[in-house]
């Protein structure tokens, strides 16, 4: 029985396979990282797994295994031959080739009527859309594991109000509890890609961690808040039309008692969803 690398080097060869750079193709083939990835998903027989970008299918061959049915995404028409010639006989097997940003998941997890949990290897430059789209289309479903750039990982489960926070750590902690569970070193891959990969786990809340009137409009003035994060969140706030004057901003950061000259990255999601309700 070949292992994972063996595995790989054989299919890339049979199918004349390289990594497509402009994909942000690199085939994991760690056993252990495979083996923990699909282990921390916590998979049950009865489960739905929506595997975004299988690739040559090195994680979908033990999802399979695991879960009641795994529908891959996959956007590389490449990939889609290997997936079928590899997974033809599984019964609890389908895939879809499209783009993720474009696929109507709440349309699939409804149709499945099962506990959904999505288990992804995503391209480290579109990242941060997917895990927006997971989010923000308010989908049914349990868990999110996925394995990403470690520098996007850091920021998406940073504590807001701490120094790696950015805009999207304060929309994740606002869906999600999130662990991190494995740093992954770039020689697990082929091609080897030039950073280091973290493997985390969002678990979707039930119910939101903060009391806000109207959440898409926090959102907007946290995102304005990050576009200059740099200057002291006044002026960043001001600068973008947020807030029509600083005569205004002075009045809401008086009355919610924050310091005047306190920057995005300082606050807490409370704290934004108190400047957002006081906004005319």
């Amino acid at each position: 029985m070949l292992n994972i690398l063996e595995e790989t080097k054989y299919i890339m060869k049979k199918y004349d396979i390289k990594a497509n750079k402009s994909l942000g193709q690199n085939f994991l083939i760690s056993e252990e990282v495979v083996e923990k990835i699909v282990e921390s998903a916590d998979i049950k027989e009865d489960d739905l797994v929506i595997e975004i970008g299988p690739g040559l299918g090195t994680l979908t061959k033990q999802l399979l295994e695991k879960a009641g049915k795994v529908i891959c995404i996959e956007l590389d028409t490449k990939m889609i031959k290997i997936l079928e010639d590899r997974f033809a006989l599984y019964k609890n097997f389908e895939i879809i080739n499209e783009d993720i940003l474009k696929v109507n998941l709440q349309e699939i997890i409804k149709r499945e009527n099962k506990t959904c949990k999505i288990v992804a290897n995503l391209p480290y430059y579109i990242t941060t859309p997917i895990i927006m789209k997971l989010l923000e289309d308010k989908l049914e479903i349990e868990s999110i594991t996925v394995m990403i750039q470690k520098e996007v990982a850091e920021r998406l489960i940073a504590e807001p109000g701490k120094k790696e926070t950015g805009a999207i750590t304060y929309s994740v902690y606002y869906y999600c509890n999130s662990e991190k569970i494995l740093e992954v070193p770039n020689y697990s891959f082929i091609p080897e890609p030039e950073v280091t990969s973290e493997v985390i786990k969002l678990h979707l809340r039930k119910e939101s961690p903060i009391k806000v009137k109207d959440k898409e409009k926090m959102f907007k003035v946290i995102k304005n808040a990050f576009m200059q994060r740099r200057k002291t969140l006044i002026n960043a706030l001001t600068n973008t039309n947020t807030i029509k004057s600083k005569e205004e901003a002075n009045h809401i950061f008086e009355k919610l008692n924050i310091n005047k000259k306190i920057r995005a990255e300082e606050l807490t999601l409370q704290q934004f969803a108190d400047i957002s309700d006081n906004i005319k």
